[in-house]
């Protein structure tokens, strides 16, 4: 059967992204757009927008045309979005490259791409002159390297702003052109660009308007990565959007956190599971007066109900929201509202309005499933992205003939509506015939007081069989023991799905998202 959402379509927003965001920005005027968490400067409304204005104007200057591709290799600042929106106004596609990144992979981001110039900051400029050169070498030299904040020889969002030429006017086609390149592996294999218009972004944020919006003048703290498509449209598209204050950090230190939240009296928190379990599980929390936040809306990973409950007792919220989609949605499908008095615990959320679900089986033959019946979920809706940049074959793969993007994701829709993940179909492990669910596994580790963090991945036995094995950080000054770890999960899961190896780690590897990399953890393993 097909799902489709309860709540009215929306029309297709048929506006460049710069415009669906702040198009009405000159009504919020002196209202803060953007704070500094660090230092609290303030840039206001009006600001933000005439800086768009300046730095498109300063980009078309240094030659970007529509149709460039211009790179952004940056942490959170509140300089970002005036780089972002506009590089999207002078009609460039931006591709937002992870300030994680090597220099090797931002030279294979910028390469595949096809960027052009290059938007860094000075501690990221070694990397990215060595990713430069690694392009020079073969003969693709970048036009410029902008830093930002400022570096000899180099031009600063400063020489940008003061650009006295009038801002360019770029005929956009939402439909068709690309706004954002932002890179994920999918389902399978390598990262690949996301193409995603200026449509289908500007679309999914009005298709949010039924479920989530932030209200104007709320204060929503920023420390997801924007250059990561999930704080991208959570943290500075829907807030700008809707007149809300964005609060901006670079990173995420527990403490730092929790202190601009008591100090900028934030009300919304948009986070990955990571932070989840720090709020909920870490005693600094205990130091700092986080009252004002009215909710908690967590994505990018399944959380489990247990530790979002634990989350939201400790915050004092009625419940802890959750969302779902990815890269190729961009970025949501689902969302549980702040007004539902009573979410199904565990969900991650109601179909959006324009959007339509498939459960298939998992045998491949394509069976359509019902309500409670778990298998791969295929969504389609204007929020689904325009293709794989250069790889119609693997465009192909995820997106079927009749326009169904397969998410590589198990789950299943109760019968309220609400959907529940799984696991991932490329994740699940396979002991003896049967499938177990590394994230099951993970969430029974969490519940453990011993235990700060965990992931599971399946690695073969001595006879080939694919085993669950749990990488494990202790709680500081825990003593606990492998076989302990072990019993506890054996105590409360079918034989088939126990721990046959546990292995203490000073940490779980995570992208900037906060999704587990179980691909680092099978490369150790294969490498032993």
């Amino acid at each position: 059967m097909v799902f489709r959402s309860e709540f009215p379509d929306v029309p297709a927003v048929d506006l460049p992204i710069h415009d669906a965001v702040l198009g009405a920005a000159e009504r919020y005027g002196d209202r803060p757009a953007l704070v500094d968490g660090v230092t609290g400067e303030s840039v206001s409304y009006a600001r933000l927008a005439e800086a768009v204005r300046r730095v498109a104007a300063g980009l078309a200057g240094a030659g970007v045309r529509k149709g460039d591709v211009v790179a952004l290799f940056s942490p959170n600042t509140t300089g970002y979005p005036m780089a972002f929106y506009g590089a999207t106004r002078a009609g460039a596609t931006v591709t937002t490259v992870s300030s994680l990144a090597t220099p090797g992979e931002v030279a294979c981001q910028l390469r595949d791409s096809g960027a052009r110039l290059l938007i860094t900051v000075t501690p990221l400029l070694p990397t990215a002159r060595k990713a430069a050169d690694l392009l020079a070498a073969e003969g693709r030299p970048l036009a410029e390297i902008v830093v930002l904040d400022g570096a000899e020889g180099h031009r600063s969002l400063a020489d940008l702003l003061a650009t006295t030429g009038p801002a360019p006017e770029v005929e956009i086609d939402p439909g068709e052109d690309v706004a954002v390149l932002p890179y994920s592996s999918g389902t399978t294999g390598l990262p690949k660009g996301v193409m995603l218009t200026h449509r289908s972004i500007a679309t999914n944020l009005a298709q949010c308007d039924a479920l989530y919006r932030p209200a104007e003048g709320e204060r929503v703290l920023a420390v997801l990565p924007f250059f990561h498509i999930y704080g991208l449209a959570a943290l500075l598209n829907q807030p700008l959007r809707c007149g809300a204050t964005v609060v901006v950090l670079p990173r995420f230190d527990l403490e730092q956190f929790c202190r601009t939240i008591e100090e900028q009296k934030v009300q919304a928190l948009i986070v990955a599971p990571p932070i989840a379990l720090a709020l909920a599980k870490h005693p600094v929390v205990e130091r700092f007066d986080l009252s004002s936040v009215e909710y908690l809306l967590c994505g990018a990973a399944p959380l489990d109900n247990g530790l979002a409950s634990a989350c939201a007792r400790r915050l004092g919220l009625r419940h802890l929201l959750q969302g779902y989609g990815m890269t190729e949605l961009s970025p949501v499908s689902h969302l549980i509202s702040r007004q539902d008095p009573a979410p199904s615990p565990g969900a991650v959320g109601r179909l959006l309005p324009s959007t339509e679900l498939r459960v298939t089986a998992l045998d491949g033959d394509g069976t359509d499933l019902g309500p409670g019946e778990p298998g791969e979920l295929l969504i389609r809706g204007p929020q689904v992205m325009k293709g794989y940049f250069g790889r119609p074959s693997d465009t192909a793969a995820i997106i079927d003939d009749e326009a169904w993007l397969h998410t590589g994701d198990i789950g299943y829709v109760d019968d309220r509506g609400y959907l529940h993940i799984v696991d991932r179909v490329k994740e699940l492990i396979k002991y003896k015939g049967y499938q177990v669910a590394p994230a099951e596994l993970e969430a029974v580790l969490l519940a453990h007081p011993e235990i700060a963090d965990a992931a599971v991945i399946g690695v073969p036995n001595a006879d080939g069989t694919e085993c669950p094995k749990a990488f494990v950080v202790r709680t500081p000054g825990s003593g606990l023991g492998a076989e302990e770890v072990s019993a506890f999960v054996a105590g409360q899961v079918a034989p088939y799905k126990k721990v046959r190896a546990v292995e203490f780690v000073e940490a779980v590897p995570k992208s900037a998202a906060g999704k587990i990399l179980r691909r680092e953890l099978r490369a150790r393993e294969a490498a032993r």
